[in-house]
């Protein structure tokens, strides 16, 4: 039977071993004789007693438990297309604060513009967050106009398809991650971050407040996702929104040739970059088999500025200089 030893009886040993040796010490003093022989047969049992104490520690080292090693947690890489407007900054800010609370997280942030605006460098640089900050300005024609509703063009298409060409172009095929978009004005639940990390071709969720409806959700049965519950053309090869599924990493990696369509109709813009990379009957259905709603489709009210637009045509306006 293999001998259980305890770390309480190695340390009584080794005290007594060493209180033995303080007495033996103590009953020499003032004795004069010839001690060679009894040193070397003191020598020799405080040197055997040693050995034992320390294949006593061995062994004790060798019948504790070794806990098994946890797999390093895989990578959610967050694209995120942003604009500059008033209240670019306080989404941003709202966002971040969301993502710090992910582990693992590297956060791409592509700007609608020509250049890298000093507002959100300078924001990402004190967000203690993994970012890359990357741009790219939507041509003319496929930008909405004042006036125009959200639905009408595409919007992000160029700034999603640079962070993925950023990911092509930095990150090596053999690591593991997942890639998800995410719009700066949406608000998420952190269960759905654990909800993805281990995707392994496409994972789907349900989205709240989209559509015109409570939510749109892919609908499951025996484990599959059948059809999708929305209230627009749910014949589109995906109606699913942005929000609502993330891409391995490997997998984009290995289709290089996976991008979003900025000419795509209205509703196909998912659709034109997914149709490339997965079949319905792969998706992996998430959030308790797409019954729990995770991210909700918020959009921020424009805010209006009636009064400070008064102000400024008496000379009285905000100063321009106060970031907000």
């Amino acid at each position: 039977m293999r001998l259980k030893l305890k770390l309480k009886t190695v340390f009584i040993l080794y005290f007594t071993v060493s209180l033995l040796g303080l007495i033996y010490a103590l009953m020499q003093l003032g004795q004069r004789c010839d001690c060679t022989e009894h040193d070397l047969a003191k020598d020799r049992t405080i040197s055997r007693l040693r050995e034992k104490l320390h294949s006593l520690l061995e062994q004790t080292k060798k019948a504790e438990p070794t806990k098994p090693l946890k797999p390093p947690l895989p990578t959610i890489y967050v694209i995120t297309p942003t604009y500059a407007r008033l209240v670019q900054k306080a989404e941003l800010t709202r966002l971040s604060h969301t993502f710090l609370l992910v582990p693992q997280l590297h956060w791409i942030v592509v700007e609608d513009s020509p250049h890298r605006t000093g507002l959100v460098s300078e924001f990402l640089s004190h967000s203690g967050l993994a970012f890359t900050h990357l741009h790219v300005a939507t041509p003319h024609e496929r930008k909405l106009q004042e006036g125009d509703p959200s639905w009408l063009k595409p919007r992000g298409a160029e700034q999603r398809n640079e962070g993925l060409r950023w990911l092509r172009e930095n990150i090596r095929s053999q690591e593991g991650g997942v890639i998800y978009f995410a719009d700066d004005d949406n608000t998420y639940s952190l269960q759905l971050f654990e909800e993805m990390r281990w995707t392994q071709r496409v994972s789907v969720w349900p989205v709240g407040l989209v559509g015109g409806m409570r939510y749109e959700r892919p609908i499951v049965e025996q484990g599959h996702v059948v059809r999708f519950h929305t209230g627009w053309r749910p014949s589109r090869p995906f109606p699913l929104d942005m929000a609502g599924f993330a891409v391995s990493l490997r997998l984009v990696l290995a289709n290089p040739e996976a991008r979003f369509d900025g000419d795509a109709p209205m509703g196909f813009l998912e659709s034109s970059f997914l149709q490339s990379l997965v079949t319905m009957e792969e998706l992996e259905p998430k959030a308790d088999l797409c019954t729990k709603v995770l991210v909700w489709h918020t959009r921020t009210e424009k805010p209006k500025m009636k009064r400070e637009e008064a102000m400024q045509k008496q000379g009285l306006g905000s100063d321009p200089a106060v970031e907000v």
